[in-house]
C-alpha cells in the first residue's frame, strides 16, 4: 500500500499586516526586515477567530478536495501550538464543527515541525489498515503569542492553517521516505514563557540549528528514497527565514527556481508553514501529479522533520 495526500486545503485569515506596522513603534525598518528574513507581510486572524476557525477552513477546503464526504474521515490529527484552550484540542473542537462521526481525535505538539509529525502519524495509522481517511491538520494563531514589543520576534510570525486527507494513493504516488527527530537539549533556545503565554526565542541558536538540520535531515530522506537532487521538483522548507532556507537549498544542491517561497507573504506560521507553501504552490500550477517533493521544517522542542513525497492520488 502506498500511502500519501488525497486532498488538500489552505486558508489564511483576511488582515495583511505588513512591515510598516513595526517601523510605527519599533526600531526597525522594512528594509532590514525584508533583508534579514524575507518577510514582507503577514496574516493575522481576527481577536473572535481562533485557531479552531483557521483549522477548520483548510479542512473543508480538503475534504472537498479529495472527494470524499465528511462522514468517511476516520481520524483527525491538527498539529498546533495554539491551541483555543489547553482541552478540549482543536482536534476534537474541529470533529463537532465538521459533524464528523465520534473518530479519534487528538493535537500533536511539535512547534514548527507539527505538520510532519502529523503526517507521519498518519502514515502509520493508515497502514496498519484499520483506517482509511485521515485528517491531518497544521494550524497556528501564532499573533495571539506574540510579544509585540520583543524587536527580536514580533516581526515574525503569522496565522494560518493548512489540511490534507492522507490515505492510500495509486500507482508508485506518495511517502517515498522520511525522518523525524528531537533534541530536547535545545528547548530552552525556543519555548513558550510560562509567565505570560508568550514566544522566547534565542536567535542566534536557533539559526544554528536551523541552518544544520535543515540541509543535513533533508539530504538524508533524498538518499533514503534512492534519488538525488536532479530528481526533485520542488523544495518546500519550513518558512522561518530567507537565509536559513536558502542555506538549506543549497546544502540540497537544489536550483533557487525550485525553492518554494511563501515567508514573503505569510511569514511564519509554524505547524501552517509547510501545507502554506504547497498551496501556493498548487495554486500557482508549480506543483503537478507525479512531481517528487521535498518537505522539510525544523521548530521548537526542538524538533525536526522531512519526507520526500510524489505528488498524486
Amino acid at each position: 500500500m502506498n500511502v500519501g495526500i488525497k486532498g488538500f486545503g489552505a486558508y489564511v485569515p483576511e488582515r495583511v499586516v505588513d512591515n510598516s506596522y513595526f517601523e510605527a513603534y519599533l526600531d526597525t525598518s522594512d528594509a532590514w526586515i525584508s533583508q534579514m528574513t524575507g518577510i514582507k507581510e503577514r496574516r493575522w486572524a481576527d481577536e473572535e477567530q481562533d485557531t479552531s476557525h483557521l483549522a477548520y477552513e483548510a479542512s473543508v477546503r480538503a475534504i472537498e478536495d479529495a472527494g470524499i464526504q465528511p462522514e468517511d474521515v476516520d481520524m483527525v490529527i491538527v498539529a498546533t501550538s495554539t491551541g483555543d484552550h489547553r482541552f478540549p484540542t482543536v482536534a476534537n473542537m474541529l470533529q463537532e464543527r465538521l459533524g464528523l462521526s465520534k473518530v479519534a481525535s487528538m493535537d500533536q505538539l511539535a512547534a514548527c515541525t507539527g505538520f510532519m509529525y502529523g503526517i507521519v502519524t498518519a502514515r502509520a495509522f493508515i497502514l496498519s489498515g484499520d483506517y482509511k481517511n485521515i485528517l491531518v491538520v497544521g494550524a497556528d494563531k501564532l499573533s495571539k503569542i506574540t510579544d509585540l514589543n520583543d524587536r527580536g520576534t514580533a516581526i515574525l510570525f503569522g496565522d494560518g492553517a493548512g489540511a490534507a486527507i492522507i490515505g492510500e494513493v495509486s500507482g508508485n504516488r506518495g511517502i517515498l521516505s522520511y525522518e523525524v527527530g528531537s533534541d530536547g537539549i535545545g528547548g530552552k533556545y525556543l519555548y513558550q514563557e510560562q509567565e505570560t503565554d508568550l514566544i522566547r526565542m534565542n536567535g542566534r541558536e536557533v539559526f544554528k540549528f536551523a541552518v544544520r538540520v535543515m540541509g543535513d535531515s533533508s539530504t538524508r530522506v533524498v538518499e533514503k528514497a534512492q534519488l538525488t537532487a536532479d530528481d526533485i521538483d520542488m523544495f518546500i522548507p519550513h518558512q522561518a527565514n530567507i537565509r536559513i532556507m536558502e542555506s538549506a537549498r543549497q546544502r540540497l544542491g537544489i536550483p533557487p527556481e525550485k525553492m518554494s517561497v511563501s515567508v514573503d507573504k505569510y511569514g511564519n506560521t509554524s505547524a501552517a508553514s509547510i501545507p502554506l507553501s504547497i498551496g501556493q504552490e498548487l495554486e500557482n500550477g508549480r506543483i503537478k501529479d507525479d512531481d517528487i517533493l521535498v518537505l522539510v521544517g525544523f521548530g521548537g522542542g526542538l524538533t525536526w522533520g522531512s519526507i520526500v513525497i510524489r505528488w498524486g492520488k
